[in-house]
């Protein structure tokens, strides 16, 4: 997605489009935004035919020939739609008041993403960091090797380090912890720190069962098998459903079980 400084700096006669209001079943949420210029758009709400009359609404503002203020929309079947709730949108031009509020929002959301901390950036941590860069997630990879660091997203912090195991104890809460290093006995460390913490949504490992076997061995002669460290271990990562060892795949598998395990623990701290 383009970055928003730079789509208003080339748009500079836009749109903001806000979902301020929500009820039943709708694609987005309240608080979900998207600029329109003449020829060009910023974002989503959710596609589909509301957001074609959306689109136009704001394109009538820009133009001078007509646009509302704000919009109720039914999304119904009078539209070609079928979620059977409603949206309530709200229509301002942006000035550099707006710009800075935009901004604001974006960056208070950004400081609360959750913290996913990718260690290793060989082939798999690096198909992986390309597969999180979208998410809104805040992505770090952190390595001992700085060779292996470059060419990583442009979001993707980057941190190089001679230990890595030592960062772990800093994870907040809610944070995630994948381990794809060149290293196994690196690998061991690495989790053996994130499973002394009880409060990370998710850590994975790469490997397969027989490195499993291993660790679940090894945790047990640190005394690990007590505390039920490898029932909080995916080990391997990425699920057996795809077998396709290719580092894109076992990415994409890998994003997948991290969006769920966010989302569960999301769910266990708001009960």
């Amino acid at each position: 997605m383009t970055d928003l400084s730079s789509f208003i700096t080339a748009h500079p006669d836009c749109i903001l489009v806000d979902i301020t209001g929500t009820q039943g079943s709708t694609p987005r949420e309240a608080g979900t935004f998207m600029l329109v210029s003449a020829e060009a758009l910023w974002s989503t709400i959710g596609g589909g035919q509301f957001e074609f009359m959306a689109i136009a609404n704001a394109r009538d503002m820009l133009a001078g020939t007509g646009g509302m203020a704000e919009m109720d929309i039914p999304l119904g079947p009078d539209i070609g739609q079928c979620c059977g709730g409603r949206t309530q949108l709200r229509f301002r031009r942006v000035t550099q008041a707006v710009a800075e509020e935009i901004e604001a929002r974006l960056a208070g959301e950004i400081e609360y993403l959750p913290e996913v901390y990718l260690f290793g950036a060989g082939h798999v941590g690096r198909a992986l960091a390309a597969a999180l860069a979208p998410l809104p997630l805040s992505v770090t990879v952190v390595e001992t090797r700085q060779e292996e660091l470059a060419n990583l997203p442009a979001e993707t912090k980057a941190r190089l380090v001679p230990m890595p195991e030592a960062l772990v104890k800093d994870i907040p809460a809610g944070g995630v912890v994948v381990i794809l290093t060149h290293d196994h006995a690196l690998d061991f460390l690495i989790a053996r720190e994130a499973l002394e913490k009880t409060d990370l949504a998710y850590t994975g490992m790469i490997g397969s069962a027989t490195k499993r076997a291993t660790f679940a061995n090894w945790l047990s002669r640190e005394g690990g098998g007590e505390r039920g460290w490898m029932e909080r271990l995916t080990l391997p990562i990425g699920g057996s459903a795809v077998r396709d060892k290719r580092p894109e795949v076992i990415a994409a598998m890998t994003a997948a079980e991290i969006l769920t395990a966010l989302a569960a623990y999301r769910m266990r701290s708001s009960s």
